[in-house]
């Protein structure tokens, strides 16, 4: 049986401030956990909370997280799916790392 190749990805997402620090932290984990279930969580980098560039849904901070993974070709698209029907989500992206 063939191997899946894994690709490299990074996703930033954006956590509304106005939530208190324990749903914060529950939705953190909930999409570590959800890369880890499904791909290699390589690494969580903690920006912290900081102002936005534009206000999003009346809000002008939100707690920024970096996550880097590996995981097959069709996971982003769930990942992405994932954000979109979770409540204190503001703003996601995941981006295809090209291999140096």
């Amino acid at each position: 049986m063939a191997e899946k190749i894994l690709n490299s990805y990074e996703t930033i997402f954006i956590i509304d401030a106005t939530l208190d620090e324990e749903k914060v932290t529950a939705l953190k984990d909930k999409f570590t956990a959800l890369i880890e279930k499904n791909g290699e969580l390589e690494s969580v980098d903690e920006w912290g909370k900081r102002r936005l560039a534009y206000e999003i849904n009346d809000r002008t901070e939100g707690f920024y997280y970096l996550v880097n993974f590996k995981a097959d070709s069709e996971f982003p698209k769930e990942l992405e799916r994932q954000y979109k029907i979770t409540d204190g989500i503001l703003r996601t992206i995941v981006i295809r790392k090209d291999e140096e």
